[in-house]
């Protein structure tokens, strides 16, 4: 099997894996995916919001938040579970089209 093959094929093991992210700390009442936090989550964690945090949380939008579509942030695990697996294909879908990009740019002319 092809070394790409064999990565395709990990990457959508991975997509279909993503919604453990949010149903484990779910069913383990263990909050916030780790590294996922909110400005005011890391707060409540640790007491205070880092600077850098603080002024970064405003700039940056999720395009996609909480993985969720407009309207199926509260509609129940099987269409927030498509949601985070749609969201997790849409973003290796950019990184492998920016990554052939940059190849094309990038690629030495004989």
């Amino acid at each position: 099997m092809k070394t790409q093959r064999k990565l395709l094929i990990g990457l959508g093991v991975l997509a279909l894996l993503s919604p453990l992210g949010f149903l484990l700390p779910e069913k383990l009442h263990a909050g916030a995916a780790w590294g996922e936090w909110s400005a005011e989550e890391v707060k409540s964690l640790v007491g205070y919001v880092p600077r850098g945090l603080a002024k970064l949380s405003t700039v940056w939008d999720a395009w996609i938040p909480d993985y969720a579509f407009k309207g199926w942030e509260n509609r129940g695990h099987a269409p927030r579970s498509l949601a985070t697996i749609a969201s997790a294909i849409l973003g290796i879908a950019l990184c492998i089209g920016l990554g052939w990009v940059l190849g094309i740019f990038l690629k030495k002319k004989p």
